[in-house]
């Protein structure tokens, strides 16, 4: 139902309205404090292996890598993840640029021309015609409305509020993405680098007990040998040619991961990638910073904090629809029964005052409209809190990974040196027959065992390196 109250009460309504215009309904955004203890200093930053100073947007550039800066410039260009979300950003902005328009007013011209004849039974007896005459009419009408919505309660600007938060969330999740594609890019050029070092590795193994298989054929046909041994060589040898399909599956799976992050076809997969021989290496500690830049940073938080005002102007919205809506309005323009007589002075038509529309819902809906925006503000600040926790968890995760995984591989760097020496000495016991062939086989196997697990590690420490960049959102600004 819509009331239209008599023009006195409106104009002395119109009156209030601007003296009061702008003043918001509704609770305010809840409060999005920070955790004390989220501001301090990582618990992981005590290993020399990171710094205190600030963290780099361009991390990537801390390898000295020209074809990982290459391929990152390129993802940055060609991912079509971005330019999706470039482009929903663009259309976020327009929508906020809609909303903003709520607070001009709005303008409507119009012309119309008519030609009408009544029916003649519906000219009523004693109307002055003669019994069945049926009049023509022609009827020329051209104006311009004028309508301005006095924002008494604060509903539009607390919908010009929402808009602008939505397009901040949107521009944060822009920079989220970003954030993915530049970390994910210099991953699968560390995985294919990685892959392509364990092939060495791998390669070396085979040609050491190639070398082994041959010499115990050579001392079974010389009669100092047995078949028992050749056939233990010949089965390890087998078994580290086996370990070479998977490795080269894996580098070509990240070459074509590499190929869709940089908008290219697998048939246009990196070479520089694909001919790499170790991952890329930092040569000093990794600056970290601090919880407090980190979550000024992370556009995750940022994206959160905004869907929370953003939830927060959508309870003002609510509240105000409760209340009636104030516009005044003016009208201007012209009408005639001819259209050569629309600009004289005696068709001039004008109207000028404010209008009070009420829409009066039942009372239970307009409550749970209320209620509803209240509890998605509220589940927005729990997002926000979470948000911030699981920021503080990654950053700390990938501090600790790091860092342990440094201590494993120097553990590993010497357990694969005392094998090397262990696998020379063992073969030349046994080709001074002071040992048996089951040494030289266990110690071998050692040693590809040792180099192996020195191979993955190395691909760890790069993919842990990663993970932190990425935790600390590096990359989210081009750099």
């Amino acid at each position: 139902m819509t009331i239209r109250s008599p023009l006195p009460f409106l104009t002395a309504t119109a009156f209030a309205s601007l003296a009061l215009a702008s003043c918001a309904v509704g609770p305010g955004a809840p409060d999005a404090a920070l955790p004390p203890s989220a501001s301090g200093a990582f618990v992981g930053a005590g290993t020399p292996a990171v710094t205190t100073s600030a963290a780099r947007d361009d991390w990537w550039r801390l390898y000295d890598d020209p074809a990982l800066d290459a391929l990152i410039g390129q993802a940055l260009t060609e991912n079509n993840e971005l330019q999706a979300a470039a482009a929903n950003l663009q259309a976020v902005r327009a929508t906020l640029n809609e909303t903003r328009g709520g607070r001009l007013p709005r303008l409507t011209a119009g012309a119309s021309g008519t030609w009408s004849r009544a029916s003649a039974s519906s000219i009523q007896p004693g109307g002055g015609a003669p019994a069945g005459a049926q009049d023509e009419v022609e009827t020329w009408d051209a104006g311009l409305d004028v309508s301005y919505e006095i924002d008494l309660w604060g509903r539009v600007a607390a919908a010009v509020r929402a808009a602008r938060a939505d397009a901040d969330a949107t521009e944060a999740a822009l920079d989220i993405v970003r954030v993915s594609v530049v970390a994910e890019t210099a991953r699968a050029y560390a995985d294919a680098c990685s892959a392509n070092a364990r092939i060495a590795v791998a390669e070396r193994t085979i040609a050491l007990q190639s070398s082994t298989a041959d010499l115990t054929r050579r001392l079974q046909d010389a009669g100092s040998g047995n078949g028992l041994d050749t056939a233990r060589a010949r089965s390890a040898l087998e078994s580290s040619r086996a370990s070479l399909p998977p490795l080269r599956a894996q580098r070509d799976g990240a070459l074509f991961r590499l190929a869709t992050l940089t908008g290219r076809t697998p048939a246009e997969a990196s070479e520089a990638a694909r001919t790499c021989l170790r991952p890329p290496q930092l040569s000093q500690p990794i600056p970290v910073g601090d919880g407090a830049t980190l979550l000024a940073r992370r556009p995750d938080v940022r994206q959160a904090e905004r869907q929370l005002a953003a939830a927060a102007a959508r309870v003002n919205v609510a509240v105000a629809n409760l209340y009636p809506t104030i516009s005044l309005g003016a009208s201007a323009g012209s009408t005639a029964l001819d259209i050569a007589d629309l600009g004289e002075e005696d068709n001039f038509r004008f109207s000028l005052g404010p209008l009070i529309s009420w829409s009066f819902v039942n009372p239970g809906v307009s409550r749970a409209r209320v209620e509803r925006a209240d509890a998605l503000s509220r589940a927005a600040l729990a997002n926000f809190d979470q948000t911030v926790l699981v920021a503080l968890q990654e950053t700390e995760t990938a501090l600790s990974d790091y860092a342990h995984e440094l201590d494993r591989q120097t553990a590993l760097q010497a357990a694969r040196d005392h094998a090397a020496t262990a696998a020379r000495l063992s073969r030349l016991r046994f080709e001074a027959g002071a040992d048996s062939f089951l040494s030289v086989l266990d110690a071998e196997r050692t040693l590809a065992s040792a180099d192996a697990q020195l191979a993955a590690s190395d691909a760890l420490v790069t993919t842990y390196q990663i993970a932190l960049f990425k935790a600390l959102a590096g990359g989210w600004n081009e750099g």
